[in-house]
């Protein structure tokens, strides 16, 4: 194995990983909405991780995309 199937792997391990925190905090605001939580300062940092994982996942999936030659 070359260094660059050692490093896909770690980043598809990572995206994968990424995710996950990202399903998990689906779920955990979802259910904070549907209880009324009256932290709502609390609601609002953690859509705005899950919008950050998002942009994290769309660049590592970027990344993972072979070159193509024109």
């Amino acid at each position: 194995m070359n260094n660059d199937n050692l490093d896909q792997q770690g980043l598809e391990k990572w995206l994968e990983a990424i995710r996950v925190e990202h399903r998990d905090l689906d779920v955990v605001i979802n259910h904070l909405i549907d209880s009324h939580h009256h932290d709502t300062m609390r609601v609002r940092r953690l859509k705005r991780r899950k919008l950050k994982l998002k942009d994290m996942i769309a660049k590592l999936e970027s990344g993972l995309i072979p070159d193509l030659d024109a």
